[in-house]
């Protein structure tokens, strides 16, 4: 009976932690596309208002400028699908965070990552715009050295703000490893 009652007691934890990875492989599947369509028009129209605040902006399709007779091109890379999944995947490999602080905790990594991608789009094109010799060191530096620090300095981010006390994925093993039968 004993034994009945601790394995009833662990269910709600494994259909959470088996609800949580499963919505990680569903977006992740078909090649990150629900973050591609969410994020390119949340990301180009902004920087293409921000961009028509200082230039002579035209906006030949949903992802290419003409700013001062320059093309500027968003691609997936410039988007940044990968980071909001990471982001995600760091939000959701989490145990412990009530659903309603989890929803937040998203909305805030998202907004952040957001802001910090139109800011460093709109900086870049300035660059280019104006035909600086910094533009390949600066593109560089920012697509290799700093991008994933920013992902990762939202996340930290995050877990003060939000007060997050689990390890991502580690929590979620450890949890696992406890009622498994590898534990002696």
């Amino acid at each position: 009976m004993v034994n009945k009652k601790r394995a009833t007691r662990k269910n709600p934890n494994l259909s959470n932690l088996i609800l949580r990875y499963l919505i990680l492989v569903a977006v992740a599947f078909p090649g990150l596309w629900l973050f591609y369509k969410i994020f390119t028009p949340l990301t180009a129209y902004p920087v293409h208002f921000i961009l028509g605040l200082f230039y002579n902006s035209i906006m030949l399709t949903s992802t290419t400028f003409l700013v001062n007779d320059v093309p500027i091109e968003l691609i997936n890379a410039c988007i940044a699908g990968s980071a909001y999944y990471l982001l995600l995947i760091f939000n959701l490999s989490t145990p412990g965070i009530k659903i309603k602080t989890r929803v937040n905790a998203i909305l805030f990594s998202f907004a952040a990552f957001l802001i910090l991608n139109i800011i460093r789009i709109v900086a870049l094109s300035s660059l280019a715009i104006s035909g600086s010799s910094y533009f390949d060191v600066t593109h560089s530096f920012f697509w290799y050295g700093l991008s994933t620090f920013i992902v990762v300095g939202i996340w930290f981010a995050e877990v003060k703000m939000f007060k997050i006390k689990e390890i991502p994925l580690y929590s979620d093993l450890k949890s696992v490893y406890k009622v498994s039968h590898l534990k002696k």
